[in-house]
């Protein structure tokens, strides 16, 4: 082998490596996105960042509290991070870290589209007013936590049960989670957005501000009106008929674990053929 052989060989495997790394970090921060471990990655970040000023300055009481806070925030980002660390780990053993996606999981958001569509066809025509956002990428246990956590399969059923006026879990927005309904009666954060109709209510105003935050799909029924309405990365959709809002739901939760599950059978295919 000559050594241009080998440098090449040598700069491949760097490349692999790095993007091996970058990969990873990505999963982590997906994972952690929307739970209180990003505050507390901006607490560390601003730590190493007063530890270097110290240095550069010698400022030697500062660094040495600083050094004192990182020797011992080992311990501390262990206990805080642990729900994540856990999450991380559940994955890695079910195989999903570095997964593509699979026809069960296409399978689930059928059948937890169907459950929206029918839930949300059923409450449009009696005026009950839901507020449903379905997380994707983006983390939303923040959210979770301010609400009444059922962790509960989901159904049309159990989510027009939940909006029934009057009933303990009707006020709020229902989180969904890996198909299943996670939570009830959360807040979302509001859109403080000036070019946002006056007369559209609180739940307009919730749905768009959690699609701002994060990467949700949020689906709203109008008390009003009846109108079902859809938003999605500081978008609003208003006034969607049936086939309209089933068409606009199923494009953004099913096309692309389509993609997914139509990207892996062709490396599976490839993989016996090539066998």
């Amino acid at each position: 082998m000559s050594f241009t052989d080998f440098s090449i060989m040598k700069l491949l495997a760097n490349t692999v490596d790095i993007l091996l790394v970058w990969y990873v970090i990505f999963k982590l921060i997906m994972i952690v996105r929307g739970t209180k471990a990003v505050q507390l990655l901006k607490g560390i970040f601003v730590i190493l960042l007063v530890k270097i000023i110290s240095d550069k300055f010698h400022l030697q009481a500062l660094g040495w509290m600083m050094q004192q806070v990182l020797n011992w925030g080992f311990l501390a980002v262990i206990i805080v991070f642990q729900p994540e660390i856990r999450r991380a780990l559940e994955q890695l053993g079910r195989g999903r870290f570095f997964s593509r996606g699979n026809a069960q999981e296409v399978d689930d958001q059928e059948k937890l589209v169907e459950s929206i569509v029918k839930a949300v066809d059923y409450m449009a025509k009696r005026r009950i007013g839901a507020l449903i956002s379905i997380e994707r990428e983006t983390g939303m246990g923040d959210y979770i936590e301010t609400g009444t956590q059922l962790d509960s399969k989901i159904s049309s059923e159990l989510l027009i049960n939940i909006f029934i006026p009057n009933t303990p879990l009707h006020d709020g927005a229902v989180i969904i989670q890996k198909n299943t309904v996670a939570a009830a009666a959360c807040y979302l954060p509001l859109s403080e957005s000036p070019f946002i109709s006056k007369e559209l209510g609180t739940r307009h105003r919730a749905a768009l501000g959690i699609s701002e935050v994060t990467d949700s799909v949020t689906v709203v029924v109008s008390e009003e009106t009846g109108s079902v309405s859809l938003t999605k990365n500081g978008e609003l959709h208003r006034n969607l008929k049936s086939e309209a809002f089933t068409e606009l739901l199923s494009n953004e939760l099913l096309s692309q674990n389509k993609e997914k599950q139509a990207s892996s059978a062709r490396w599976n295919w490839r993989g016996k053929k090539n066998g």
